[in-house]
């Protein structure tokens, strides 16, 4: 995370001099709202969108006319799937601008090679809870992305929620595999929950609500008290119990099903990377 003045610092940055948000979709919208929520005038963030939605329209963004001249920085907020597309949008954009990229498997290098030696660039993995300000979000920058760079990709993400650093961009595989793509395993799990409680003679509806507010419960628990989650399940399981009936079916698969989860998804991150020839 930045200090308070090297956060306040870059948010001042991006205030007075703009920002240039390729892609406005779900993950662009959400950054764009924590930016107006942190301060940012809507004015000062031209946004490249083909399909901009009603409330993008009515935001106050830019979504036509000329780019800043100078912008603190640019961030795409495109799929991988489109980012030849997007890429060349950037194509009059100060050699010195740094650009922050959220695509999954598009590398420093990759990213590099398209926008030019010697320019900062700042890859990002970001997850869907940013859009209630709940996220996280993992960066990792170029040679040439020094601190200030790095502290307002920070500033820009943490529209979002938290912010880490990563030591090396050989980790972002394993961080897209987690966090990244993780709430989708929790939504998931929520189905699988409310499934079971199902067969076991509850109402649809009574046993989706109760699987959501149990895991939107135990997550806020986990995060709010910073205790080790083993701590945690310990103190719900009384020996004996139904807890624990449950937890010797779930322990007994759970932990090599989420390892190989994690690691499809990874590898699926390292193929992208090839693909885009990174």
């Amino acid at each position: 995370m930045t200090d308070g003045n090297g956060r306040d610092g870059a948010l001042g940055a991006i205030a007075a001099r703009g920002v240039l948000l390729v892609g406005c979709g779900r993950m662009g919208s959400a950054l764009l709202r924590g930016w107006i929520a942190a301060g940012v005038p809507a004015g000062r963030v031209r946004v490249v969108e083909p399909a901009p939605s009603d409330w993008l329209r009515d935001s106050g963004a830019v979504l036509e006319g000329p780019w800043p001249e100078a912008p603190a920085a640019a961030v795409l907020a495109v799929k991988p799937q489109v980012m030849g597309e997007a890429l060349p949008v950037l194509a009059g954009l100060g050699a010195g601008i740094p650009v922050v990229s959220i695509a999954a498997g598009t590398t420093l290098a990759a990213l590099e090679r398209a926008l030019g030696a010697g320019r900062p660039v700042v890859r990002a993995m970001p997850n869907t809870p940013a859009a209630i300000g709940r996220g996280i979000t993992a960066i990792v920058g170029n040679a040439a992305a020094g601190e200030a760079e790095m502290a307002l990709a920070e500033a820009l993400m943490e529209a979002g929620g938290e912010v880490v650093r990563l030591p090396h961009e050989g980790m972002m595989d394993a961080v897209t595999a987690l966090s990244g793509s993780g709430p989708a395993y929790v939504f998931h799990l929520i189905e699988a929950m409310a499934a079971a409680g199902e067969a076991e003679g509850l109402p649809a509806e009574l046993a989706l609500r109760l699987a959501r507010a149990t895991v939107a419960g135990a997550g806020a628990l986990a995060a709010e008290t910073g205790e080790a989650p083993a701590r945690l399940r310990e103190a719900v399981t009384s020996p004996g119990g139904t807890t624990q009936a449950g937890l010797a079916v779930l322990m007994g698969e759970l932990p090599d099903l989420m390892r190989r989860t994690v690691a499809a998804a990874a590898a699926r991150g390292r193929d992208l990377g090839r693909e885009g020839g990174g």
